[in-house]
């Protein structure tokens, strides 16, 4: 059985000096193939670093390209520039994380809608996925997604939280959806519980955006509290359990989602 996380925040500092030995616990846990998330410039240069220096023949380790609605007022004509030469790197699969966020505003929100429209734009022209960002702002997405989506191969709505009319709006859309250890919360998660069977084989990804969102159902829970990709097993469990299915049926059809909608190679 073979997983694939989406969304690893690799180059968080919670994992400084220990990404190689992260990426081991999570290979001998199953998880064949890992998308580390750029959230910013910086950031993306990154990830595709640690991609190019812990994996070798490069199998195992991609990434993605963008910037984050939380960097957004730092978005320019030269942000869009050193983007594309990311873009244009093998490693790198997917543009983003790219969205919009109304929860926290750390952006204005004009200018999240404008470098989300720039991104979008981009990975039309280059014909890439987009990994994106949504809190709180599902109907101004959906309303700017709808321009672009003609033009895109691919959409992925990561860390998916939201309820049942924003979950079938994007699903309206033709978007992909990403699950996380969100599912696994007693406290804020059990609403997503009836709504994962409503999303169709081919569209359905898990994550674990670790650091973050440790799975709360997780035993033993790990002294640091801190999450990784070898802890994606929990999120297929409560997922598989909720969509009616076997762990390994689950894992099947999740992971053929993720590589095909990244172009990822096969390991099997």
């Amino acid at each position: 059985m073979q997983l694939i996380d989406i969304g690893v925040n690799l180059t968080n500092s919670s994992f400084h000096d220990q990404q190689a030995a992260v990426v081991e616990r999570a290979v001998q846990a199953g998880v064949a193939q890992m998308v580390l998330t750029g959230t910013s410039l910086d950031v993306s240069a990154e990830a595709l670093e640690l991609c190019q220096r812990l994996d070798q023949p490069g199998l195992r380790l991609f990434s993605t390209a963008g910037v984050h609605p939380h960097d957004a007022s730092h978005w320019s004509a030269d942000s869009e520039r050193q983007l594309r030469d990311l873009l244009a790197q093998p490693r790198v699969k997917a543009v983003g994380e790219c969205g919009l966020d109304f929860n926290r505003d750390f952006s204005p929100r004009p200018q999240q809608e404008k470098a989300l429209e720039a991104q979008l734009a981009l990975a039309a022209e280059l014909r890439l996925p987009v990994f994106l960002h949504e809190r709180e702002a599902s109907e101004r997405l959906l309303a700017i997604l709808k321009a672009y989506r003609d033009q895109l191969p691919a959409a992925v709505v990561h860390c998916f939280t939201g309820e049942r009319q924003a979950l079938f709006a994007y699903l309206d859309l033709d978007l992909h959806i990403g699950i996380t250890g969100w599912i696994c919360d007693e406290r804020r998660g059990t609403h997503l519980h009836p709504l994962v069977g409503n999303i169709p084989e081919g569209r359905l990804m898990l994550e674990s955006d670790a650091p973050y969102l440790l799975p709360r159902s997780l035993r033993p829970k790990p002294k640091n509290g801190r999450n990784e990709p070898a802890f994606l097993p929990e999120v297929l469990r409560e997922v598989a359990l909720h969509r009616g299915e076997t762990p390994t049926y689950t894992a099947k059809h999740t992971s053929a989602c993720a590589r095909a909608f990244f172009g990822l190679p096969d390991v099997s």
